[in-house]
């Protein structure tokens, strides 16, 4: 009985998740209209996002990564409902929890959208969700040069700069993307510091 509990309060809070998910994403959609950055393709092509190190994407309703998200959030609501009845009316997976408690994860962890920056005047989008610069608490970069941790991984990071953004919650969240070149760098850097948001620039030597 408190298993089925357990399983029960993973999927409604696993369908809050997916749905809160989704509609941050369209609420962003939306905003990508008021970006000061990027404003063009070669701006967005600056911005590389983990783990694959892609271009960003743009963020619009008629991509397929936003159609992916709009439709796998349906498709991912009813796999956990029809994984909760399975649990809930079958002993098909036994006392395997963990096996249970990872399929949850994957279901609701498969709908992601790629990551994306948008610089917006009251704002910034950071993969798919709007903060306010009330919520954006600082930025960081490191100039990623041998020696650095993700020095090696892909040509163009590179020499590139790894932009970390804290943003503010109940558990402060850090957030990092590589901007391949420093002219796009300081444009990101100038918005920020102009709405308040404050920085530091960590150096890095190589070694030889």
């Amino acid at each position: 009985m408190l298993i089925d509990m357990v399983f029960t309060l993973i999927f409604i809070l696993g369908v809050y998740y997916l749905i809160r998910y989704r509609n941050n994403v369209k609420n962003a959609v939306l905003l990508t209209k008021q970006a000061d950055f990027p404003k063009g393709e070669k701006e967005m092509k600056s911005v590389l996002i983990p783990p694959e190190w892609k271009e960003m994407r743009p963020l619009s309703n008629s991509t397929k990564s936003y159609l992916y998200v709009k439709w796998g959030t349906v498709a991912a609501v009813v796999l956990l409902l029809i994984l909760l009845v399975t649990v809930l009316t079958t002993d098909l997976f036994g006392s395997s929890l963990f096996t249970i408690a990872y399929l949850f994860f994957i279901i609701i962890r498969s709908v992601q959208h790629p990551g994306n920056l948008y610089i917006l005047p009251n704002g910034i989008i950071l993969h798919g969700k709007y903060f306010p610069y009330n919520k954006v608490q600082k930025y960081e970069v490191e100039r990623i040069v041998r020696w650095h941790q993700l020095y090696g991984l892909n040509d163009r990071v590179n020499f590139g700069y790894k932009l970390i953004i804290q943003v503010k919650g109940i558990f402060p969240d850090n957030h990092f993307l590589v901007i391949e070149d420093q002219e796009n760098l300081e444009k990101i850097i100038g918005l920020l510091e102009k709405k308040g948001v404050p920085g530091i620039r960590k150096q890095h030597t190589s070694a030889k």
